[in-house]
């Protein structure tokens, strides 16, 4: 398997696709350019046999202190952390929040202005002391957000109760390391919910208005991988093929999008901000509700996708009940409710999704009304 599934791919970064090349890290961190490195990684995974090999591999300190939805204090404790050690670059490892916030550790460890200074907004991102931004070597533990390879890490901001996304074309990691032996301990509950979150990167990217073929072209072989790849790797965890290919569809997600995003993930940032939900799942359950709004924008891209598929009636329709399918196949709850989303504060993740950069991607336009009221048939589970 290893040998069949293993590659050396310089696009969109360098990355070393391969079973078991967690044992190249010296080598990635070499090539990266870093002689002491401070691995990143998450509350969840400190002290785990993955971290203690890296730090035995590297003869290198983990620093650990970061949530599932890592925030700016977060950062600031890594960046302690950082100095103190005299470090010159970091390895994050894990899920999307360590690796979102090991990136944002790297970028601001050279930087005199305030974190918030760098958000995505316009041309913010050349207030940057480019000098300043150390080399990140990436490892995810999941195959979902597909950090490890995107030039941008999101984090909260505890005062406002706002995810943030910080940008830089240098945040790109130098060496990204894709060993499927480092998701076989996923939980099927997790594997599904980070796999969707790999879907909906791909499916947003592909409906996003614009011409870019190259995003397009990926974004289809993604979710051909997702759909042939998801079932068997929550089936059975150990499938080191399934967990490589998913590992390969997560990173084409994060890839393709720069194409664009869209409602899913406009309504899925500032409901994970105000009731700390995992990312992925928040999109896989709000995934449907956008598809239904945004059906006569994506009827004819839906009969691509379907066709892809292989669904028996493809078209808007028979993709909608692939996804409701595919969702309940994965134990993916159909309601926010489900996942401790209540409608109280509707309003305000409405006002908040109509702000975020991704609302701009979607093949409609949204406004805070019409986004309020798809987040409200998401609590309830009215299609």
């Amino acid at each position: 398997m290893s040998m069949i599934l293993k590659g050396n791919w310089n696009y969109p970064t360098t990355v070393w696709a391969g079973a078991g090349r967690l044992a190249e890290l010296p080598a990635a961190c070499k090539a990266a350019g870093m002689q002491t490195p401070l691995i990143v990684t998450d509350q969840g995974l400190m002290g785990s046999g993955m971290i203690e090999r890296a730090k035995s591999l590297l003869q290198a300190p983990a620093f650990g202190n970061v949530k599932g939805n890592p925030n700016a204090a977060n950062v600031e404790a890594g960046l302690l952390a950082y100095r103190a050690g005299g470090h010159d670059g970091v390895v994050a490892i894990g899920g999307g929040s360590a690796l979102d916030a090991g990136k944002v550790i790297a970028f601001m460890s050279g930087q005199t202005r305030p974190l918030w200074d760098f958000e995505d907004i316009g041309d913010w991102w050349t207030r940057a002391d480019k000098a300043g931004i150390a080399p990140v070597v990436a490892i995810p533990t999941t195959a979902g957000t597909g950090s490890e390879v995107g030039r941008a890490g999101v984090i909260v901001n505890e005062q406002t109760h706002q995810k943030k996304i910080i940008f830089h074309p240098l945040m790109m990691p130098k060496v990204v390391i894709l060993d499927a032996e480092l998701t076989v301990g996923l939980p099927a509950k997790v594997t599904a919910a980070t796999g969707m979150d790999a879907f909906v990167h791909c499916f947003e990217a592909f409906c996003a208005p614009g011409f870019h073929p190259l995003a397009d072209g990926i974004a289809l072989e993604g979710m051909r991988l997702i759909a042939s790849y998801l079932p068997r790797a929550c089936r059975d965890g150990g499938d080191l093929e399934a967990r490589a290919q998913m590992l390969a569809a997560a990173a084409m997600g994060a890839t393709a999008f720069q194409k664009g995003l869209g409602g899913v993930h406009a309504i899925a940032h500032p409901v994970g901000s105000l009731y700390d939900t995992h990312h992925g799942l928040t999109n896989a359950v709000i995934l449907p509700y956008v598809m239904v709004f945004n059906r006569d924008a994506i009827e004819a891209k839906c009969e691509v996708i379907g066709r892809l598929l292989g669904i028996a009636m493809p078209g808007f329709d028979g993709l909608l009940q692939w996804v409701l399918n595919t969702r309940r196949e994965l134990g993916i709850p159909h309601t926010l409710l489900e996942i401790g989303v209540d409608a109280e504060r509707s309003e305000l993740i409405g006002r908040e999704a109509a702000a975020d950069p991704s609302a701009g991607g979607n093949p409609k336009p949204l406004d805070a009304k019409v986004l309020e009221t798809i987040f409200v048939s998401a609590v309830k589970g009215t299609l």
